[in-house]
């Protein structure tokens, strides 16, 4: 290669040859051109029949309406407006916006404007002046792609964020629902609680006086008595349990903790929707926000292999002026006070010790790592479908059984009261009865909001709690209704 001359001005006549030659150069684009990693995915989910994908898209994006439970699509909808966490997402995808924009201006020229006067005096000489005023332009020639790539760069950053902007959304609707499902399972074993608790203080008395009237032992009353305090100390872990979930609740809606205790006082669990989305696993990976921002990652840094590849060579840059320069004010008008200047630059690393060969090396291994990524994002999204379902299905039939265990203990403790008051059976038999009851109505209870947990983590998985258009405009718009 020639030595590279120093940049210096050139006839104009010239220029638009150089300019032209650089142009038809510019044509050429230095480092990979990106494609979207392909992957063997199963047809059809290995815990659940194929489904049409099109007729479930709706159903998924807004799964919690599936639930029929007002209130929690209210608190859903409450988070998706004033959650910080999802504030800051927003922010982040404002900044990236601005980023790309940044990355743009840097394919056209930049033009500056300038204006200068000055005055001089030697001894006793009169004073001369001089005015000046003129625009300056300059413009690097993308020759070797190094800007188009960074373009690209910003622009799959920028779709990388709006992708963790959805998954910022899917998560907060998955934490809301799952919160809201706990507050209400609590709700309903400390009612389960309580009830116990009043049947067993009854079973209690009963004892005592079957004591006082020579027909128990005291040992009878003592069992009893341990009994109720046992259920009695469960309810303070129930209200913990309670009082932590409502406040998370509040906390996730922007509000401030103790927030939402009145307006959550009452209420029971949403009813489980009859027909449930699960769609195929190739839409569950378009749907996945998560998946969509490593496989945006992977695209960042596969367009910064050519930016590291440009700058190993030339950069070549154009600059020229127009401008006015007289000795007083009102000479700047004069045609012969006008400056033009035009000159095209040339400049390169002629040694740098591999140091621009190992930022290339170094970019591909980042590109690698992003490749793995998003692999790994892959096969984790496939697997939490999977475990998902199965989930679903076994707390499905866990609940099954213990209905049938709570209606079974619910008969066996009426009939173990009612023979235990005519004298028919030893008072052993009515204990065992009631904390069978108590036991098989609590594990119920968890049970019931086991399965609608299974179920939202279902949602959660195949990427549910987002659209493009919610992400677009809560981006465009960011809204706190907090004052």
């Amino acid at each position: 290669m020639k030595p590279l001359p120093l940049p210096r001005a050139i006839a104009p006549g010239r220029l638009g040859a150089a300019l032209a030659a650089l142009l038809l150069a510019g044509c050429a684009t230095l480092g990979p051109d990106y494609q979207a990693p392909a992957m063997a995915l199963p047809a059809a989910w290995h815990a659940a029949p194929a489904a049409d994908p099109a007729a479930e898209r709706a159903a998924i994006e807004r799964w919690w309406q599936q639930l029929g439970d007002a209130q929690l699509s209210a608190l859903v909808e409450q988070a998706l407006r004033a959650n910080p966490d999802l504030q800051a997402a927003r922010a982040a995808l404002q900044a990236s916006r601005a980023l790309e924009r940044v990355a743009r201006a840097g394919q056209a020229p930049s033009v500056g404007a300038s204006g200068a006067t000055s005055a001089s005096r030697r001894g006793d000489a009169a004073v001369s002046e001089r005015w000046t005023a003129g625009f300056d332009a300059s413009w690097e020639i993308d020759v070797f792609g190094g800007v188009r790539r960074g373009v690209e760069a910003a622009q799959a950053d920028r779709e990388a964020l709006a992708a963790t902007l959805a998954n910022t959304q899917a998560s907060l609707a998955a934490e809301v629902a799952l919160n809201y499902v706990s507050l209400r399972t609590a709700q309903a074993r400390l009612a389960i609680a309580r009830r116990n608790l009043a049947t067993q203080r009854e079973t209690l008395q009963l004892t005592d006086w079957r004591a006082q009237a020579g027909l128990a032992s005291s040992v009878d009353v003592e069992q009893a008595r341990t009994n109720a305090e046992q259920t009695r100390a469960q309810i303070p872990s129930l209200q913990t349990s309670l009082a932590s979930a409502a406040n998370r609740l509040a906390v996730l809606t922007g509000d401030a903790p103790g927030a939402l205790q009145a307006t959550l006082a009452d209420g029971s669990l949403p009813a489980m929707p009859t027909a449930i989305a699960v769609g195929i696993p190739a839409e569950v990976l378009r749907q996945r926000p998560d998946v969509q921002a490593a496989e945006r990652a992977l695209a960042a840094e596969t367009a910064r292999i050519g930016v590291a590849e440009a700058a190993r060579w030339p950069g070549f840059t154009l600059s020229g002026s127009i401008g006015l320069e007289a000795a007083t004010l009102g000479a700047l008008g004069n045609g012969a006070s006008v400056l033009r200047t035009l000159a095209a630059g040339v400049s390169g690393v002629l040694f740098d010790g591999g140091a621009l060969v190992a930022r290339v090396e170094q970019q591909g291994a980042v590109r690698e790592q992003r490749l793995q990524s998003y692999r790994s994002a892959v096969l984790t999204a496939l697997e939490d479908v999977e475990n998902a379902l199965t989930a679903l299905d076994n707390t499905a039939r866990r609940r099954e059984a213990l209905a049938a265990a709570s209606t079974a203990a619910r008969n066996a403790n009426l009939l173990a009261a009612d023979r235990y008051r005519s004298g028919l059976i030893d008072f052993r038999t009515v204990l065992e009865t009631e904390r069978s009851l108590l036991s098989t109505e609590d594990s119920l209870a968890s049970a019931e909001g086991e399965r609608l947990s299974a179920l939202i983590q279902l949602y959660k998985a195949l990427g549910g709690g987002w659209s493009p258009s919610t992400v677009t405009e809560s981006a465009d718009t960011p809204q706190d209704t907090r004052s």
